[in-house]
């Protein structure tokens, strides 16, 4: 996180506020969620139930560190470390979930992964940053809001090796 940009900690009310703006922007039916590990597995969780998808999947993506990137000058390739089996996408509309589109690249690299399987990919999350979107032309196909803050989430709250401190 850039020193300068502004922070929003989230409740658990405004997160379900953010679920409850999501739920009428779908239109017909998904027969599997891919979600996006970590970020992900709590408003998929959420979404799933709400939704009735039950065909629930997990993606972990790991990208160079950017240091790297940095260094190389070139565009990094994720390393999927774990990818639902073809079978389990092909032929099948597939709602991709993760909790916020950053600069896009993960979430992205899954659609085309998806795509690349044979599933009908489209892409949600909590929280849209334009601002640091990498892709000129893409952007999620759903969203809750629109942000260009670091989103804090009551599950990531004083928990993990990346304390946050309240105080």
């Amino acid at each position: 996180m850039h020193p300068q940009q502004r922070r929003e900690i989230l409740d658990w009310e405004e997160v379900d506020r953010l679920i409850d703006q999501l739920i009428p922007q779908f239109d017909h039916e998904f027969k599997a969620m891919v979600m996006i590990t970590r970020g992900g597995i709590v408003p998929g969780g959420l979404l799933a139930e709400a939704l009735d998808i039950t065909h629930v999947l997990t993606a972990a993506v790991d990208f160079p560190a950017e240091i790297e990137q940095e260094k190389s000058k070139l565009m990094a390739w994720p390393e999927f470390l774990q990818f639902p089996a073809i079978d389990l996408l092909q032929g099948r509309p597939i709602l991709i979930l993760d909790d916020v589109w950053g600069t896009g690249r993960t979430i992205v690299a899954v659609k085309n992964r998806v795509s690349a399987a044979g599933g009908f990919p489209e892409t949600c999350v909590l929280h849209f940053n334009p601002y640091r979107n990498r892709f000129s032309n893409i952007k999620p196909d759903y969203y809750a809001a629109v942000t260009d803050a670091f989103i804090v989430y009551p599950w990531e709250i004083d928990r993990g090796p990346d304390k946050l401190l309240l105080g």
